[in-house]
């Protein structure tokens, strides 16, 4: 007869998958640390005792859950190799929150304290469509073409994730670029390390020691100051005063441009993880999964946190590393310890930030492969073209952050850009690109298969859209560009041409069917 595993058992494989999560975990910390105060005007101080402690409670609790629900696993099933789903702060929100709705917003009010509310507003809508994924998720699977989920999803990817950073690799390639190498190596070719040590871990230790090498040697640039936060407990507090306060501003609804379509993304985004892990051989429950995954972001939100948390993709790989359950939670446990005890500072530290930077670049190129890989061959050009408003966004945040640099605004210049560069066409692709990549790609990919009913009826939504203003619609301050909407006027030079494109599709559809 088996032995009932036990919950607290550790293994080497354990070890292994704690490292490497551990590393991914702590690259959130340290972004958040370093971009709240960077481009939000919240302080480290702030960031350490307002924002941390509400991750780690989260990170903490779904940690445990889903390491939990695959120690159950085990139990049912009378064996010990079932792998927890690894879990964390999700990426792409982090970075689609702090660069198109909190950013924003203290660069046109200077109120840090209302940016800080308005990432809690998303994450907690967030949540709560996470909670309503469980129920309607599979629907929703059912009725958008992958690749227009997932092309939107690569366009953050390439752009936001890996091209700022790889640029920063670049600019001190003493400290970034061995540590950068080592993970494409060792990531692409799937290569096992000696002793069986994470890519990522190396990565980060071997860039590390080098960085200070080289400093002390004066060949590399010296370590960026970093605001000093006091070592102690920082518990978290409840913010739900701030955030429900909120709820009942419109400053946040402006931003559901940008909030829904990365709701929807961590809703499919965890159904494909856990399919992901059925493959592997670890079949577990959808329902309580999303559900779970909605309560952390919820409780995130509560407690100060503006970063949803989420399941994240790499199941088999862990469960290849030989990992179980016990690095689940061994990795909630450690980056709860971090994060409330006020060493995030002390470890950026000792921890040159560019040495972590590889790991967002793998990233970046892994999730905009998928998208091209786990879509059908015949709509890749759907994918391509659900890129280029994010390219457009992208482009756009170039532009502000060199404008500001040189002491103007876009509103100043923007009459000067044309003809070299057709700025207001620009900021119209920007404005709600996430939708925009959403239905383009969408509407590219029902064509391809000539339902052209299924794209009319895309269009239509895109009419819709730029007709309130949740699409293309902008008013330009010299704060910055600002979100316009109103009822079916907020547009009309986009949103009539989506309409009569949307009834030239669907009288093709009628006249298919007649054939």
């Amino acid at each position: 007869m088996t032995a009932t595993p036990r919950f607290l058992r550790m293994s080497k494989g354990d070890l292994d998958g704690f490292f490497g999560l551990f590393v991914d975990n702590l690259l959130q910390l340290l972004l958040i640390f370093t971009l709240c105060p960077l481009l939000c005007g919240i302080s480290a101080a702030e960031v350490a005792s307002k924002i941390l402690p509400g991750a780690a409670l989260s990170i903490l609790a779904g940690n445990f859950f889903f390491a939990w629900q695959a120690w159950g696993l085990a139990k049912r099933e009378g064996r010990e190799d079932v792998t927890a789903m690894p879990y964390g702060i999700n990426t792409v929100s982090l970075f689609a929150y702090i660069v198109f709705i909190m950013a924003p917003i203290y660069r046109q009010t200077n109120d840090a304290a209302l940016a800080w509310k308005a990432g809690l507003f998303a994450c907690f809508i967030s949540g709560v469509m996470e909670l309503i994924g469980a129920f309607v998720g599979d629907f929703l699977r059912r009725h958008a073409p992958r690749a227009a989920l997932l092309s939107s999803l690569a366009g953050i990817a390439i752009t936001f994730i890996a091209m700022g950073f790889v640029f920063q690799i670049f600019a001190t390639p003493a400290l970034g670029l061995l540590p950068m190498l080592i993970i494409l190596v060792c990531y692409a070719s799937k290569l096992n390390l000696p002793l069986g040590l994470p890519a990522g871990f190396v990565a980060v230790v071997t860039g590390t020691l080098l960085a200070w090498v080289l400093r002390a040697a004066g060949l590399a640039p010296g370590a960026v100051p970093v605001e000093a936060t006091s070592w102690g407990f920082h518990p978290p507090h409840w913010s739900g005063g701030d955030l429900f306060s909120f709820l009942f501003s419109k400053v946040g609804w402006s931003y559901m441009a940008v909030i829904f379509p990365m709701g929807l993304f961590n809703i499919i985004g965890s159904l494909q993880c856990l399919e992901s892990a059925e493959a592997a051989g670890d079949r577990f429950p959808t329902r309580p999964s999303l559900l779970a995954n909605g309560i952390g972001s919820i409780v995130a939100a509560c407690f100060g946190s503006p970063f949803a948390t989420t399941l994240y993709i790499g199941h088999p790989g862990w469960k290849a590393m030989g990992a179980r359950w016990g690095y689940s939670w061994l990795n909630g446990t450690v980056i709860c310890g971090i994060a409330l005890f006020g060493a995030v500072s002390q470890v950026l530290r000792i921890v040159p930030l560019e040495v972590t930077l590889g790991i967002l670049l793998w990233i970046g190129l892994v999730i905009t492969a998928q998208a091209f890989q786990a879509s059908p061959q015949p709509h890749a050009i759907a994918v391509a073209v659900g890129l280029v408003p994010s390219l457009a966004s992208w482009l756009l945040v170039q532009i502000e952050t060199t404008l500001r640099v040189a002491g103007t605004n876009l509103a100043a210049t923007a009459d000067k850009f044309a003809p070299n560069l057709h700025i207001h066409g620009v900021i119209a692709l920007s404005q709600g690109f996430l939708l925009t990549s959403i239905i383009y790609a969408a509407v590219t990919a029902f064509v391809i298969d000539r339902k052209f009913k299924h794209a009319a009826g895309w269009l239509l939504a895109a009419a819709l859209l730029s007709a309130t203003g949740m699409m293309h619609a902008y008013t330009l301050t010299p704060g910055g560009v600002e979100n316009h909407f109103g009822w079916f006027t907020a547009a009309p030079a986009f949103s009539i041409p989506y309409a009569a494109a949307a009834a030239m599709l669907w009288a093709l559809g009628m006249r298919q069917d007649k054939v």
